[in-house]
């Protein structure tokens, strides 16, 4: 989405009626105390100043600190990976012009090792969904946790950075299109940081608002946000019941067998639901139910919208299955069935859940959406001063992350193993792994995933109904503790890539490296697939059940190629270096695993993708599986086929270009704005791995991203990258570096006499 400075511009007419009365009116009755509570709103300034900003790596966890004192700032200097989050100016040298796609790759090395951060991993945003920050800003106007002024001034500007220049809403993600669930939350945070109604940023996100049908055509969460803040009755909210929890683990939907998000979300929501618990009531909120609703409040049929739902914000309908269950539930089963003691035991245990959740996770959570509600249910049920929520709140802050827009929030507290990974891999494709320049910079690197390898499982493991984790790696770090397939398979690769290198100490020994390796191998569905947290619990029917109406293929896990790929190719890679640990195990998991691949492909020859845009980034991933079985372009129908979906949609100036709305259509769509390098080099990986014979596409693929390299060594941001859910897009900017030196350091090696 084209973003703009915000303006001085008043509201138009046509606005101003859609506030359905005058608006000094609507919010004159509410500037004093409600209820005996005074509010204290938050201080807001134009912008804080970036130069005292700082962010601090403490062992892979990531906060960000406003130093107000100039002794303190000055004892604290920024880094170059300060300024560069900030947008600050680096005053950097100009690098030698790179002639060969190796140069590039060292320009872009000597840029990206100055990102590095202590503990020895690359940070990054995380940003993307419209969704996330609203849930941390509740929790704290719940907890009645002062705001600070620097963090309620880069809110609000983030936010007017991000909102709809054609009319002023928000979306689902940042590229999305003006929905009511990104519209009336955002909208919602921006009052609760201390910006005034009659701003006329407001005035025109209202006016969308209420052009969208208001509040009571918000989705599912959105329901369930403005419930527990007081904003809207719980009659509005579909059915969470926590009995569900209390079902024998026999039972085909029960909740351990959907995906740990929606599980994860689904507790804390089922836990507030149940005790219809709301928020004490401030000024705000009553000004609130004035602002958000069309409707007078006093007014409103809660229980008649809680199917009410916009066409942007309905990705998935909800299902007559669905339906007739909340029928059920609210009119049979609530009001007349449900006994107390049943009630009491099922809050209970969801109780019990969400404590362990806290516990296995040292207060992380799995991610901010299920931190921040379970930061609300815990001051719900142990007060303000408990542990559980001041530990919470410490935690949530570092899912929060700073950009020359704002404050934003991430959509985990960090992709730092992630990225330190594919880093790792990229200087080893392109053959620099012994090179002197190079070894401090990979040898913290080493010790950064040495330190993040999870070494035991979880307490309970089988009572909180988690996966095995040991001897694995999280998307994040140690403390966030959720191993992953693809993660793991990534993080070991890179590990026995640098510990089989001469010169580089063996840090992680052979009993955690097969840790790693019996890990893996428990991540196998029956198909020969791999999902991702967890194998596949029960089968994609359950989405008859989906109750989160803006995102798809959420209730279960399902099976990836990218998952699979990463999988295969560090079983593979192992075996050269232990071929006799659970040898047998392992070759038939890699052919069941590629079998699947091939049944994967889809009509065109291409792979869709679940975790990155789209098409493009699973082909890249299924040809690299099919290659490490010896299947390429020159024996395999598979390879072939894939290699020539790619060439097909390679564009005039050699880049390739896919739009989000390949991932929430199901077909390649290109992006609007034209070639992007990360896509341009995911679909040279996979010619290169598939040893595609024609060398002049991937030539101009080369050479579109050495251009576009900065005389620095950067490469400057595009379009977004990542995606989860099919509809809803992320970001994973370094991705502009790890995959560009891939494909470059590739292409050095596999042609070393060629010049572009």
């Amino acid at each position: 989405m084209a973003r703009r400075k915000a303006n001085g511009a008043k509201a138009t007419v046509a606005e101003a009626i859609l506030e359905k009365g005058d608006t000094k009116k609507r919010f004159s009755d509410v500037h004093g105390a409600v209820n005996g509570h005074a509010t204290k709103r938050p201080r807001i300034e134009d912008r804080t100043d970036y130069s005292r900003w700082r962010m601090r790596d403490d062992e892979g966890r990531h906060t960000w600190h406003y130093i107000e004192d100039d002794q303190a700032a000055k004892d604290w200097p920024q880094t170059h990976a300060d300024k560069y989050y900030l947008g600050l100016p680096l005053e950097l040298s100009e690098l030698k012009p790179a002639k060969k796609p190796l140069d590039a790759v060292w320009n872009g090395l000597t840029f990206f090792e100055k990102l590095q951060l202590p503990s020895g991993h690359w940070g990054c945003e995380y940003g993307g969904p419209m969704f996330l920050l609203p849930g941390v800003v509740f929790a704290w106007h719940i907890t009645k946790t002062p705001i600070p002024w620097y963090y309620a001034t880069e809110i609000k500007n983030y936010l007017f950075a991000r909102a709809n220049p054609e009319d002023g809403g928000w979306g689902l993600h940042i590229e999305g299109e003006s929905s009511v669930f990104g519209t009336v939350l955002n909208y919602m945070v921006l009052r609760l940081v201390g910006v005034e109604a009659d701003h006329p940023k407001m005035v025109k996100a209202r006016a969308t608002l209420h052009k969208l049908g208001g509040a009571t055509h918000s989705p599912h969460w959105a329901k369930f946000y403005m419930a527990v803040l007081g904003v809207a009755k719980w009659d509005i909210v579909n059915p969470v019941p926590p009995e569900l929890w209390l079902l024998p683990d026999w039972v085909p939907f029960a909740p351990w067998r959907w995906w740990i998000h929606i599980r994860q979300v689904y507790l804390p929501m089922s836990y507030l639901w149940s005790k219809r618990w709301q928020a004490e009531e401030t000024e705000i909120v009553v000004s609130l139910r004035k602002e958000v609703f069309v409707e007078d409040w006093d007014s409103i049929n809660w229980a008649a919208h809680r199917n009410t739902i916009h066409p942007n914000d309905n990705y998935h309908p909800k299902t007559w299955v669905l339906n007739s269950l909340n029928w059920v539930l609210v009119n049979i089963w609530d009001p007349l069935l449900r006994p107390k003691i049943v009630a009491d035991k099922a809050e209970a245990w969801a109780s019990d859940l969400i404590d362990m959740e806290n516990k296995n996770t040292d207060y992380s959570n799995l991610a901010p959406v299920n931190a921040a509600m379970n930061t609300i249910a815990c001051f719900a049920r142990d007060g303000p001063d408990a542990f559980s929520v001041k530990r919470l709140k410490e935690r949530l802050e570092e899912a929060l992350w700073l950009t020359q827009e704002g404050l934003l929030c991430n959509g985990t507290n960090g992709v730092q193993s992630w990225d330190t990974a594919f880093t790792i891999q990229s200087i080893m494709d392109a053959g620099l792994t012994e090179d002197p320049r190079w070894r401090p910079m990979l040898l913290n690197a080493l010790k950064f995933l040495d330190d993040q390898q999870i070494r035991e499982n979880v307490q309970d493991q089988d009572k909180c109904y988690r996966q095995q984790r040991k001897g694995g790696w999280a998307f994040s770090n140690k403390d966030q503790g959720y191993a992953v397939s693809d993660c793991v398979a990534e993080a070991l690769k890179s590990v026995i890539i640098l510990q089989k290198t001469p010169g580089f100490p063996t840090l992680i020994d052979d009993q955690r490296i097969f840790d790693a390796i019996d890990t893996l191998l428990t991540y196998q569905n029956p198909s020969g697939a791999c999902s991702s947290y967890e194998t596949q619990r029960a089968g994609t029917w359950m989405e008859a059940l989906n109750a989160a109406e803006v995102f798809g293929h959420i209730m279960v896990e399902y099976e990836y190629p990218e998952c699979t790929t990463a999988v295969v190719t560090a079983l593979s890679l192992f075996s050269k270096h232990w071929p006799d640990y659970r040898a047998k195990e392992i070759r038939v998991f890699v052919d069941k695993a590629v079998s699947w691949i091939k049944t994967a492909q889809r009509p065109h020859g291409g792979w869709y993708g679940s975790w990155g845009i789209c098409f493009t980034y699973a082909t890249m991933f299924a040809l690299e599986s099919l290659a490490s079985t010896g299947e390429t372009y020159p024996n395999s129908k598979y390879s072939k086929r894939g290699c020539d979906f790619l060439i097909a949609r390679q564009r005039q100036d050699g880049g390739w270009s896919e739009s989000y709305k390949s991932c929430e259509t199901g077909e390649y769509i290109e992006h609007p704005t034209g070639s992007q390098v990360v896509m341009t080099s995911w679909a040279l990986i996979g010619l290169m791995k598939a040893d595609y014979p024609d060398i002049e596409p991937i030539k101009k693929g080369i050479k579109l991203i050495m251009d576009r390299q900065q005389p620095n060594g950067e490469w400057l941001q595009e379009a977004i990258e990542g995606v989860f859910n099919k509809s809803c897009m992320i970001s994973y900017p370094n991705y502009k570096f790890t995959f560009t030196m891939k494909a470059l350091g590739m292409f050095a090696k596999k042609y070393p006499k060629e010049t572009v």
